[in-house]
């Protein structure tokens, strides 16, 4: 069954390719949505898939030499019915 999430990150998350680890564990994990950078330093993502497949896409992120996330925000969002891909939005 799939879920959407919304997630914030903070720490060691921009400049150090979160979007694109992001962007190809999702791909890699069939999983829908967008990742983006906020001005505050943060990084705002939203994931459509499986519990199972967000919960590895989040690990391979992480996984990331210089990726170091210090906090992270989650809450459940309606699912968005007709999204085909995961994006880069900024």
């Amino acid at each position: 069954m799939a879920v959407r999430k919304h997630f914030r990150f903070t720490g060691s998350v921009q400049g150090v390719g979160f979007r694109y680890r992001a962007k190809h564990a999702a791909d890699m994990m069939g999983i829908t949505g967008w990742v983006r950078n906020e001005y505050d330093g943060s990084v705002e993502m939203e994931a459509q898939g499986t519990e199972d497949a967000i919960n590895r896409m989040l690990l391979m992120i992480q996984q990331g030499s210089y990726v170091m996330v210090d906090s992270m925000d989650v809450t459940q969002m309606p699912q968005e019915e007709h999204e085909s891909s995961f994006v880069i939005l900024r």
